[in-house]
């Protein structure tokens, strides 16, 4: 073929004249009748199994029964009579599969103990982090016996076992390091290693080691030098013992599996092979033989679990001579500690064991007065602990022991239990764990009898506030009697403001504060806000106390989901005063925000709110600073952006206005916030405009300019650029539509001036990435409103267009890339469409070019030089493809080239005819081309020279050669 580029002047262009309403008509989809009931593409298919194997009759169509349902015999399924070669392999049980059977055993066991018992795992955390020291703490670390290692190998069982003996022996008496003047801190990370070690020596095969290590920390749990941690000690070593359990359980159940047979879920010792029970046996005798009581009854009850092994009654048998056994504990903490750890095994292995929880139970209330004993007297004047701060380290034992004999227990039961703690003197501590363990309905219905008890309670020994913080817990879960409520809201509020500790306080009112939001109005809200600023206001005690504070503004936010009656709550910004910390009071302001934007349902224009949100936003936004994270403002431009788009005053777009503007110089640090503001306020142009049915009066006129006016100035003040370009752009359509023609033209020039701004990578999402493309989207979404801009009078004709090429020519593209060509190509689409007699689309009320011309020849005239310098620079640009590494473009330009001229320029005209032609060969030259495109293209145009006055292009058809691949 001819080559594509003579000299540049060659190639006029002539634009085709479309008929833009012919042209939509033959695009649509044919319309086919459809007969009523017929089957339907979009109809849901359900496919129905059926249950016979064969098909009954040869060729049955299924269609009969609904045209929605079919009921095929799956062929796959049918062949494989059912049973799948998977599902074989998976039901002959493989030893890989111990490990999931053991999962779902332990999940069958505890299904006996519902989800609605709150777990051990759940409190520990609670435990550790109230119960510390400050003071040092000392541990014996068991430095490994050598003895016994050394001498030839017996192969005498007695020999063995008396070894293993001396080792215990040797262990119990000496060969330990003390390790005095830990911190806590230190304390647990030991405690954490001799876990670890415990597993090490498991690993290893050194079981015996495995069981001194076990033995040395239950050795731990009778030492009570640093009181104050003895809970948080239990909590540590009891985790080790439960590793031991586990791994004890593990290792004989992993004996019961011989010859691939996995013991049942629910087995009985029958199941059990006598290797497994030999060595279960061997255990309990080795534990028997622990000399000291504490170490002996721990870590028989953490491998408690085993009997299941021995006998079906062993379980049963053993619960009640390990409860007997805690009767020799001495101190009673202690043996507290002891009562709640069997009553954890217990309800981990039987659940079902009742009569032995309770027993323990009704063993510990006739132990209970030993707590007010000289012993433990004398040992709390030693230490220098007060009574209030010694009763209150029984509390999480007793909280479990009695929750686990609560648990689904008869109301009789219950009320026997309170019967027998009233019965006992000083029994404050037993009814903080009623209260604490018991059901909150339960509790509830008889709050008045509580409070009753809690007024005989002995002030000197457990705290009064205490008692009714845990009274508090059970009503913020369960509804007391409709008659009672504020009574008990005034007797709990009478003791609480006496407090004089801020810190018992506000636990207190934190607590009493749901309560009081869920049974009454603002106004005792308010009284209750009030107290808590009068209390926490003086020496600054609030500072302590952030988190509390902060748990009981959040119950307020909760109960109360109408902001107005939130906000005329008169203590409600005053107690937001108190969050000083400037940390802690955004994230106040975040949860504020959050409700409202959750829970406001119509846009309000309640001066209340808007004072109050204002402040609430204004405080989050000045938190913003050089070092806040990207993600910190989003989050806050989000919550923000949320209440600026819940407000509205009606049809007063002039209030709306001015709200928008106080809105812009109060959030000025947030870029999201300025982007919502000036949507925004385009948006109330738009609303103005469908007001007026697009007739602007002289004053909504002057009130569409204002917001026009706000967008122009506020726009320079972003930083990203896309941002600014599309924003430009958006007001400029928005000027256009409401006829402000000059307004418009300042924004598209502006955007114009812009381009050559854009950097050659931006910032997306935290990653540089290449700007061209977005460019490129722009601009094309540009030209197609840049078609309906009149030209300015003052101005020459496409003055627009005009400056828009030249930075587009004067931009510095990527070496790489065909971008530039891509946007040329549209450029010539554009003056296409422009000189059309009537333009693809308007705007209403606004006279486009082709009102304003119509059709003169002299702007036709510059409309197709325009079109020619265009074309002469892609053709330049396809020239310069004609190296080897680039020929692939070429070729793929070319072709797109080919059919912009085919869609919109006028092929009677003989040189762009022949154009196409040289653009055709130059798309398949160098067999870069892909030949289904080519056929393709080549068929639409024979399709297309069948339409009326399109008959030229059949024989441009016949000069379209297609090549084949040599």
């Amino acid at each position: 073929g001819a080559h594509v580029t003579g000299k540049m002047a060659v190639f006029p262009w002539h634009s085709r004249s479309r008929n833009y309403k012919a042209e939509f008509a033959s695009c649509r989809l044919e319309a086919v009748p459809l007969e009523f009931g017929d089957y339907h593409p979009l109809k849901p298919i359900t496919v129905t199994e059926s249950k016979t194997k064969k098909v009954s009759r040869k060729g049955s169509s299924s269609s009969t029964s609904s045209s929605s349902s079919s009921s095929v015999v799956d062929p796959l399924s049918s062949v494989l009579d059912g049973t799948d070669p998977l599902s074989m392999f998976a039901a002959s049980a493989d030893p890989a599969a111990t490990d999931s059977s053991r999962k779902r055993r332990d999940r069958d066991e505890n299904a006996i103990v519902g989800s609605d018992f709150e777990p051990w795992a759940s409190k520990r955390g609670e435990i550790l982090a109230r119960y510390t020291t400050t003071e040092k703490l000392s541990i014996n670390l068991f430095m490994g016996s050598e003895k016994g290692k050394a001498g030839t190998a017996t192969s005498a069982m007695s020999e063995k076992v008396r070894t293993r003996l001396e080792e215990l022996d040797d262990f119990e008496e000496g060969s330990q390091k003390e390790l005095l003047n830990l911190t806590q801190q230190d304390y647990v990370n030991r405690i954490e290693e001799l876990n670890q070690s415990l597993k090490d020596a498991w690993a290893s095969d050194q079981k015996v080691k495995a069981l001194k290590i076990v033995i040395q920390c239950s050795k731990l749990l009778s030492d009570t030098s640093v009181i104050q941690f003895y809970p948080s000690k239990f909590v540590l070593i009891t985790d080790i013992l439960d590793t031991f359990g586990k791994l004890v359980y593990e290792r004989i159940f992993s004996m019961c599996v011989d010859n691939h047979s996995v013991l049942p879920d629910h087995f009985s010792p029958e199941n059990v092979n006598d290797t497994a029970k030999e060595t279960c046996l061997n255990w309990f005798f080795k534990i028997a033989s622990i000399r000291e009581l504490i170490p002996r009854f721990y870590v028989e009850a953490s491998i408690l679990k085993c009997n299941k092994f021995l006998s079906k009654t062993g379980i049963s048998e053993c619960l009640p001579r390990l409860t007997c056994m805690i009767r020799g504990i001495g101190d009673p903490l202690v043996s507290v500690y002891a009562r709640a750890y069997l009553c954890r095994v217990g309800m981990e292995v039987a659940p079902h064991l009742k009569e032995s929880l309770n027993k323990n139970f009704f063993d510990f209330l006739l132990t209970f007065k030993q707590i007010h004993g000289d012993t433990v007297q004398n040992q709390l004047v030693l230490q220098g602990v007060e009574l209030p701060s010694y009763l209150p380290l029984y509390s999480p034992a007793m909280d479990w022991i009695f929750q686990c004999i609560s648990y689904h227990a008869p109301e009789a039961l219950l009320t026997e239990m309170m019967e027998r703690c009233k019965k006992l003197g000083n029994n404050a501590l037993l009814l903080n764990s009623v209260m604490s363990a018991f059901r909150a309905e339960f509790i509830a219905t008889r709050s008045m009898d509580f409070i009753g008890m809690i007024k005989e309670c002995d002030e000197s020994g457990f705290p009064k506030h205490l008692l009714f913080h845990s009274l508090g817990l059970n009503l913020a879960l369960a509804d007391p009697p409709e008659g009672d409520r504020l009574q008990i809201l005034n007797e709990a509020w009478k003791v609480i403001t006496k407090l004089k500790n801020p810190q018992d306080y506000v636990n207190c009112a934190e607590v009493w504060v749901e309560y009081t939001c869920k049974h009454f109005t603002k106004r005792e809200v308010n009284t209750v806000l009030a107290d808590v600023i009068k209390h926490m206001t003086p020496d600054r005690a609030f500072e302590d106390s952030y988190p509390q504070l902060q748990s009981i503004i959040k119950k307020v936010i909760a109960h109360f989901h109408d902001f107005s009656v939130l906000f005329s709550v008169e203590k409600f910004l005053p107690f937001l005063d108190m969050f000083q910390k400037e940390s802690v009071r955004v994230e106040v302001c975040k949860c504020i925000m959050e409700v409202f934007i959750k829970h406001q349902q119509e846009p309000t224009k309640d001066p209340v709110i808007l004072n109050a949100l204002l402040h609430v936003c204004k405080t989050m936004h000045d938190s913003v600073n050089a070092l806040t994270l990207e993600d910190e403002k989003r989050m806050l431009a989000y919550l923000i952006n949320g209440f600026i788009k819940m407000v509205s005053f009606g049809r007063d777009f002039e209030q709306q206005l001015s709200f928008y503007v106080e809105a812009r110089s109060m959030f000025c640090n947030l870029e999201p916030v300025l982007v919502q503001l000036i949507h925004s306020v385009n948006r109330l142009a738009m609303e103005t405009r469908k007001v007026m049915k697009g007739n602007h009066s002289r004053k909504t006129a002057a009130f569409v300019r204002a917001c026009v006016a706000y967008c122009f100035i506020t726009i320079p003040s972003l930083v990203g650029i896309f941002t600014r370009l599309n924003l430009y752009l958006h007001s400029g359509q928005v000027a256009l539509a409401n006829q402000c023609l000059s307004q418009a033209d300042a924004f598209f020039k502006a955007a114009i001036s812009l381009i050559p701004e854009v950097p050659k990578m931006i910032n997306i999402d935290g990653k540089m990435r290449p700007s061209e493309s977005f460019l490129l989207e722009f601009l094309c979404n540009f030209f197609s409103t840049l078609l309906i801009v009149p030209d300015h009078p003052e101005h020459g004709v496409l003055f627009l267009v005009r400056e828009l090429l030249n930075v587009i020519q004067d931009y510095t593209w990527e070496e790489s890339s065909d971008d530039k060509i891509r946007i040329y190509t549209c450029v010539l689409h554009l003056l296409s469409a422009m000189s059309q007699e009537t333009y693809l689309y308007h705007i209403d009320k606004v006279d486009s070019n082709d009102s304003l011309y119509g059709g003169d020849s002299k702007f036709l005239a510059e409309n197709n030089k325009l079109c020619e310098t265009v074309m002469a620079q892609i053709l330049e640009h396809l020239k310069t493809l004609a190296k080897d590494e680039a020929l692939k473009r070429q070729s793929s330009l070319g072709l797109s080239f080919f059919n912009s001229i085919l869609a919109h320029g006028d092929l009677r005209n003989n040189r762009l005819n022949q154009l196409s032609v040289n653009l055709w060969h130059l798309a398949q030259r160098h067999g870069c081309a892909d030949t289904r495109t080519m056929v393709k293209t080549l068929e639409y145009i024979k399709k297309r020279s069948k339409q009326p006055d399109m008959g030229h292009l059949t024989e441009l058809a016949l000069r379209l050669p297609l090549q084949t691949r040599t």
